[in-house]
């Protein structure tokens, strides 16, 4: 039996990239001090905020709603509320959709619910059926859209998800190896934009399997089912990839984080002359005339008319 290397009591989890065994105890307070470490870095949670957390009912963001929760609940300047996007995903979203709400509704937090189906018309299900783009391409930009509209409707201040170590690994080399310079100045933004609600990521300095333990020993649920349509990306692949690494080399992922985070000044120097307006179909922030959301939606409904055209030409 290995014991701990703070206290000697039972070991439970070795850390490969620090060499060192931890008990639960240990091991909770361990995650807990990367989390509040990075929260006073990068000035997370001010006075006075209104924390719109993105609740997927999964093992990471119902970890960080209960860790904001329990950390901030004696604050009477701040409130948290709980956003759900129900994308349409056939088997999987809804399972997820009833754990965030029994986790509101025992947390007392205000819970929403908005749907692809009633926002764009389609479930996801329905919107990647015969189309060339894979399902996180839609998937990804319509959910940050919704996210971002109601958070801001809401009149919140900050936007905070559940990404870990694992996922700001996986998005910062799949920008690089896509060469994507301006979606690797969005990950984290040197200055606020108009428009764009500051988005936080307290558990981005965790590795996964380190939040799926401390989730179990939180009480959470753990839905065991991946997202029917995540193989089919190239994320997967630089997962296995990244997870391969990561046991041969520990500490990669750490390093991929670090160099980023040197590289940010000179990203946002390289970026700074991309001009945000308001998109001229829906209002929301972009780049171009129209956003990526209402460029995909137009396109379904021009293919769709082709169809219906072709059908009754037939």
């Amino acid at each position: 039996m290995m014991r701990c290397s703070k206290c000697m009591k039972k070991a439970i989890i070795f850390q490969r990239y620090s060499g060192m065994w931890l008990c639960e105890e240990h091991f909770i307070r361990d995650v807990e001090r990367k989390v509040k470490r990075r929260m006073r870095k990068n000035k997370m949670i001010e006075r006075n905020d209104i924390i719109a957390v993105a609740l997927s009912g999964g093992k990471d963001s119902s970890a960080l709603l209960t860790f904001l929760h329990e950390t901030f609940k004696e604050r009477r300047d701040l409130k948290i509320i709980a956003i759900t996007i129900d994308e349409g995903i056939e088997g999987y979203r809804e399972v997820l959709r009833k754990y965030a709400e029994k986790l509101c509704d025992e947390l007392g937090v205000e819970h929403y619910v908005f749907s692809f189906l009633k926002e764009f018309g389609k479930t996801l299900d329905e919107i990647v059926k015969e189309r060339e783009l894979t399902p996180c391409t839609y998937c990804g930009v319509m959910r940050k859209y919704l996210l971002n509209k109601h958070a801001k409707n809401f009149g919140a201040t900050k936007l905070a998800t559940g990404h870990n170590l694992d996922d700001l690994a996986q998005t910062i080399l799949l920008n690089y190896m896509r060469g994507e310079i301006e979606r690797l100045a969005r990950i984290m933004p040197e200055k606020r934009k108009r428009g764009l609600i500051p988005r936080i990521r307290p558990f981005m300095d965790v590795p996964e399997k380190e939040m799926v333990l401390y989730s179990i020993l939180k009480g959470h649920n753990i839905f065991e089912e991946e997202c029917p349509y995540a193989e089919l990306s190239m994320r997967a692949e630089i997962r296995d990839f990244l997870n391969k690494f990561e046991y041969k080399h520990p500490g990669t992922k750490y390093s991929i984080l670090r160099g980023f985070e040197r590289l940010r000044p000179v990203i946002s120097e390289l970026t700074k002359s991309v001009k945000l307006r308001e998109c001229e179909m829906c209002g929301e922030m972009t780049s171009g005339k129209i956003c990526k959301t209402c460029e995909m939606i137009e396109k379904i409904r021009r293919e769709e008319q082709i169809l219906q055209n072709d059908v009754y030409e037939i």
